[in-house]
């Protein structure tokens, strides 16, 4: 198995495993409306726990394989990122289904521009243009911010300031990812992609943790 199905499907089952979920995949091509719309809370809080888990184990196995293929120029790079940013609306519609008005929206939009900063972030280190980087690193830590600001104003059980270390550390480790692979350093690359999901998961508890204190009583226990 080679290319973007071996990549995302080996990452994907081993992340599956970390996350006692399985190798399924959720959600289908965005819509025009609410993101709401497309799916309804979960009824158990393992439920919960689980389906944000393999969101966000899949935001990070496409993100993994848009790196591996840009990395070699490979064309099936824009066919990751184009799951990337259908992704997004995955989890902003996870997210956004327990609360009224445009917050799903709203969400969606800042993973988007997260994913798209991503991108640039490694078509600057590909060129080896430090100061291209370091200018699209100030925006990622400007996007972090805004989506903990956004989310802790959503929900007062989401802390700002967790929230916006957990996303900058996710980057940070995404662009070591990065440096790793165009460097050809295998070892460095696999073990930061173990990282990258463990700090993926740490991300998806967080959040599932808020809406249970939010909403307890919208789950079963």
């Amino acid at each position: 198995m080679s290319g973007l199905r071996g990549v995302a499907t080996a990452a994907a089952c081993a992340a599956a495993v970390l996350s006692s979920a399985g190798c399924s995949r959720s959600g289908g091509p965005e819509s025009t409306r609410d993101p709401s719309s497309a799916s309804r809370p979960a009824g158990t809080v393992l439920a919960l726990n689980q389906h944000l888990r393999e969101l966000w184990t899949d935001h990070v196995v496409w993100m993994r394989s848009y790196i591996v293929a840009a990395a070699a120029n490979q064309p099936d790079a824009q066919a990751a990122s184009d799951r990337l940013l259908k992704n997004s609306g995955a989890i902003g519609g996870a997210i956004g289904q327990y609360y009224r008005g445009e917050v799903g929206f709203r969400l969606t939009s800042l993973l988007k521009e997260r994913v798209s900063i991503t991108i640039e972030l490694v078509t600057a280190a590909k060129a080896g243009d430090e100061a291209a980087q370091n200018r699209v690193e100030e925006r990622a830590d400007q996007n972090a911010a805004h989506i903990a600001d956004f989310l802790s104003q959503t929900n007062p059980n989401w802390s700002r300031g967790t929230l916006n270390a957990m996303l900058k550390e996710l980057m940070a480790k995404t662009m070591g990812e990065v440096d790793a692979r165009l460097n050809k350093r295998w070892d460095a690359d696999v073990n930061v992609f173990d990282a990258i999901v463990a700090q993926a998961l740490k991300l998806s508890d967080a959040l599932a943790d808020g809406l249970l204190r939010q909403f307890p009583d919208a789950f079963e226990r």
